[in-house]
């Protein structure tokens, strides 16, 4: 199997607009890496644009095992959602989610029309933001004895590992931060230290 060490996302928020017939679509894309997440920027976009019609959006979170959502938000089936979520796809981007309000304009669009509306809303706030490669990070806990505490520094220092948080009494804890194209590194050299306890987070 393939192994990801990197994916792309945006840096921050960015905001996008298309208008057709009198209708005005505001897109917002932002980094974004679960559904918690995702449904607070929602409801603050919900009460920043409390006249428009409509809140249709996507997202997709993960680096192998997607976790994608699409919702019309009361629009035909398929005539929002979908084509934000087409874009995310089509640009390669992960941990992102992408709404977009519509103000009404008096005038239907038809489905064709608002595929296109959503989509060119999603695509001009990706291309408004900015696309970065991001490496993928890995987490573990190690719990050892304090004679080892040398040892477990050197393997450390090595690969540029972060220390997230250590606790240095009898029995030492560190959760360690470091990237994930050197997880199988430092694992076996940890594992070849005795007493030293790995578990990954």
């Amino acid at each position: 199997m393939e192994e990801f060490y990197t994916y792309k996302t945006l840096t921050n928020l960015s905001e996008g607009l298309y208008k057709e017939k009198g209708s005005k679509f505001i897109s917002f894309a932002t980094p974004c890496y679960n559904e918690l997440e995702a449904k607070e920027y929602l409801n603050t976009w919900k009460k920043e644009n409390h006249q428009a019609r409509h809140l249709c959006y996507a997202y997709r979170f993960g680096v192998t095992n997607f976790t994608t959502r699409a919702n019309d938000d009361g629009e035909p089936s398929n005539s929002a959602g979908t084509p934000i979520l087409g874009q995310i796809q089509s640009f390669e981007l992960t941990n992102v989610l992408i709404g977009v309000v519509r103000y009404f304009g008096g005038t239907k669009l038809g489905v064709g029309g608002l595929i296109t509306a959503y989509k060119t809303a999603a695509k001009d706030a990706i291309e408004n933001g900015k696309i970065i490669e991001k490496e993928l990070e890995s987490f573990i806990e190690l719990n050892f004895p304090y004679e080892k505490l040398p040892n477990v520094m050197s393997i450390l220092k090595n690969i540029e590992a972060q220390i997230k948080t250590q606790d240095f009494n009898l029995h030492c804890r560190m959760e360690i931060q470091f990237s994930k194209s050197k997880e199988h590194i430092i694992l076996n050299n940890l594992k070849n230290i005795s007493l030293v306890e790995i578990k990954l987070l």
